[in-house]
């Protein structure tokens, strides 16, 4: 059993399974950074299922985050803190404790960090812990896992879904240590946002993560999981662009930083595919976990209405207006012509995409149906943010609550302040009110200095509410059924009401399966 071995005013020392490491004092809390939960995934190790991190003699300073997984810069990747060091050590945690006293047990919140399965870290400011865990008593661990080719690419001679499986050893090492850093193992809550959600949702579906946590919260939880054949049909094109085969022994041929590009190059052109890869391709985000049958045996909807989490507590919502982040920052607010308009609907309206030509037309009818007095840039909108976020979020609840389990569901109504209010209730909004990262990557984006009572006030539900599920299973609001219905509106005045009815109907019945590979 990991212990704590000694402890200095500033510097307290905890010993784990594999060595004993040092931290931090910060603001109230004790703060370990960059400790191994597994080897660096490079030489034979690369694209391999994590192995156990070296055991290490001494003590191991633990005051800087570990470095990012190989990922290409650009994008929505968040900032890097200027401690982070070079190197291979990608797959590290965080522990931000009130107290590494092993006799604390308090309750342990463990998060994911999103970035379409192609980025993230960390180190990125945006997710500092502080608040948290001072502000609820708890034990907040982050950790880093592969993304990109390195982490979701479906390729031969590899297991799938390395990132999801890295994100099962670091509970492990939860499981393992987290006594030591005053936690309580068995009252772990998981919780992430956009690609962390979908791989909240993966896990919830995943036998090897099956015991290592009893509470989830999935932020904005993407429909997008890839079929075997659609994974190793855009494998092949990512390796094409690297002018390799998609196999582990040529790919691992190139440094893991540069191969990054291939990546990138084909996100940037996927529209090309879009005959091939159907909803996949005007994501432009060519990583996604795949249903192999194996790591991840069917798709999360699937698997919780078959109650496979129905011991698992769940929380689950979104922002209404998800997709205005990606219209923002593309450059297309406001710019939506009508023939762009249709073509949304023709692609992401249920019963559209694969079907036959009545069919669309009939999705793209029952939309202009239900908000008739929309324009073409709020119909383009609200569908993408429908299909991708909003309907598998609130699906996700509905298919937990079929499989016998509990959830509690929310949607974010208060948009956020910064260019006059044009960037609305937009994805990404919801971490810096959770983390309180006002000043920092989303954060300074969506704020931009205007934290006013009214953001604080709801920064700090947020806050009261996440970390009250973690410790009693309820948030603060009732339950999600099939009847009534209700959900947590989160505003400057929330209020628990009915989910709106009109996107709720135009997807009822919808199941959200495995994106194909289209003939």
């Amino acid at each position: 059993m990991p212990t704590v071995t000694t402890t200095e005013a500033r510097n307290p020392e905890v010993r784990t399974v594999s060595g004993a490491v040092r931290g931090r004092a910060e603001d109230g809390l004790t703060v370990f950074r960059g400790i191994p939960f597994a080897a660096p995934p490079v030489g034979e190790a690369r694209f391999q299922a994590p192995r156990p991190a070296e055991a290490w003699d001494g003590v191991r300073d633990a005051y800087a985050f570990g470095p990012p997984p190989p990922q290409d810069a650009g994008g929505l990747g968040g900032g890097v803190a200027p401690e982070v060091p070079p190197g291979d050590d990608w797959l590290t945690v965080n522990v931000w404790t009130p107290d590494p006293d092993p006799a604390a047990r308090r309750p342990v919140m463990v998060w994911i960090y999103g970035g379409a399965y192609k980025l993230g870290h960390t180190g990125s400011p945006g997710y500092d812990a502080h608040r948290i865990a001072r502000d609820g008593d708890v034990v907040v661990v982050t950790l880093n896992y592969r993304v990109g080719i390195e982490g979701f690419t479906r390729i031969e001679g590899a297991p799938a879904n390395r990132g999801l499986l890295d994100q099962v050893a670091a509970l492990e090492w939860v499981r393992d240590n987290i006594t030591a850093f005053g936690g309580d193992p068995g009252q772990v809550t998981v919780f992430g946002e956009s690609a962390g959600a979908g791989s909240v949702a993966a896990l919830l579906a995943m036998e090897s993560a099956s015991g290592l946590f009893c509470r989830a919260i999935a932020q904005s939880v993407p429909g997008t999981y890839f079929s075997e054949a659609l994974a190793r049909d855009i494998a092949t094109a990512i390796a094409a662009e690297a002018g390799l085969r998609p196999t582990a022994a040529d790919l691992s041929t190139i440094d893991p930083h540069r191969l990054t590009s291939a990546g990138a190059a084909l996100g940037a052109k996927m529209l090309q595919y879009v005959d091939r890869w159907g909803r996949a391709a005007p994501t432009q985000t060519p990583f996604s976990p795949v249903v192999d049958g194996e790591v991840l045996p069917v798709t999360p909807w699937a698997a919780l209405k078959a109650g496979a989490a129905r011991d698992v507590e769940l929380v689950v919502g979104h922002n209404r207006d998800e997709f205005r982040l990606f219209l923002a920052m593309s450059r297309q607010l406001g710019r939506i012509t009508e023939e762009q308009e249709r073509g949304a609907l023709r692609m992401f309206a249920p019963g559209a995409a694969g079907q036959s030509d009545a069919a669309s037309q009939s999705g793209e009818d029952r939309y202009r149906a239900a908000f008739p007095d929309a324009s073409p840039g709020e119909l383009y909108e609200r569908v993408q943010t429908d299909w991708l976020f909003a309907m598998p979020s609130l699906h996700l609840a509905e298919a937990q609550v079929a499989g016998g389990g509990r959830a509690h569901v929310y949607e974010l109504t208060w948009p956020a302040p910064a260019i006059s209010g044009a960037m609305g209730v937009c994805h990404g909004l919801d971490i810096p009110l959770l983390f309180g990262t006002f000043g920092a990557d989303l954060g300074l984006l969506l704020f931009a200095g205007e934290v006013t009572a009214e953001a604080e006030a709801l920064s700090a539900r947020f806050r009261r509410s996440w970390t009250a599920f973690a410790r009693t299973g309820d948030p603060g609001w009732p339950a999600y059924d099939t009847e009534a219905r209700l959900v947590q509106v989160l505003d400057a005045e929330p209020q628990v009401r009915a989910y709106p009815e009109e996107s709720r109907r135009l997807w009822e019945g919808y199941e959200f399966a495995a994106l194909p590979l289209l003939d």
